[in-house]
């Protein structure tokens, strides 16, 4: 069951409308690295997890990222501003002009549609979190990338706390996997010699690589 509290997750503001930005943030809200995407993902893992505190945790996570994309909605519509208007909007979508009447939409910043092929579920605990870990790192360099394309500092505040709260996420997410990295995938395959070897295919090799992995060692980076 879920419910709405009127509050935002945080607070959101801007200092002037910036049609042009508002598109570019419409990634955050439909991309393949969003946070609709996020909150589903999540929610669709879940259903088949038995570890009723893992569980609840992507359950936990899902729903604040509902909060997120409320949050984004809502920047949006700021920046925006109440005239329709495609001239201000340099590049990047206009369908929120002729389509929704600038209202946020479940599209991305060039204006394709939001999918349900961007959810990633496997059934497999291990799998589904190192694909929420790489989820959250990508939704972090999206957000890095926002961050430096604006100079309203209410609108870096908001970027400032997603981002860190995408850096809490993934946190979490690698606190999970710590705990179950010997199960499911983990634990069936990946356990023969042959996941111990490193073969050196660059020449010339800067080490002698041996097949059995041991006098040859995969590269250490730092």
């Amino acid at each position: 069951m879920f419910k709405h509290e009127k509050p935002l997750f945080h607070p959101v503001a801007v200092e002037r409308p910036n049609p042009q930005y508002a598109a570019l943030l419409q990634e955050q809200l439909g991309g393949a690295n969003g946070e609709l995407k996020a909150a589903l993902q999540y929610m669709s893992q879940s259903f088949r997890i038995k570890d009723p505190e893992i569980k609840d945790l992507f359950m936990d996570i899902a729903a604040e990222e509902l909060g997120h994309m409320e949050m984004v909605a809502q920047t949006i519509n700021l920046l925006n501003g109440h005239d329709v208007d495609f001239t201000k909007t340099d590049a990047g979508e206009i369908q929120t002009h002729v389509l929704l009447g600038l209202n946020p939409g479940l599209i991305n910043a060039s204006g394709y549609s939001w999918t349900a092929d961007y959810v990633s579920v496997t059934g497999d605990l291990c799998a589904d979190l190192l694909s929420n870990i790489a989820s959250e790192q990508r939704a972090k360099v999206v957000y890095e990338y926002l961050y430096r394309q604006i100079d309203d500092k209410k609108v870096k505040e908001t970027i400032d706390f997603l981002l860190n709260r995408e850096e809490a996420h993934n946190a979490m997410f690698r606190e999970a996997f710590n705990k179950v990295q010997d199960t499911g995938s983990n634990r069936d395959f990946g356990t023969t010699q042959a996941a111990k070897m490193y073969f050196s295919m660059s020449e010339p090799s800067p080490k002698n690589t041996t097949l059995d992995g041991i006098a040859g060692k995969p590269p250490a980076f730092q």
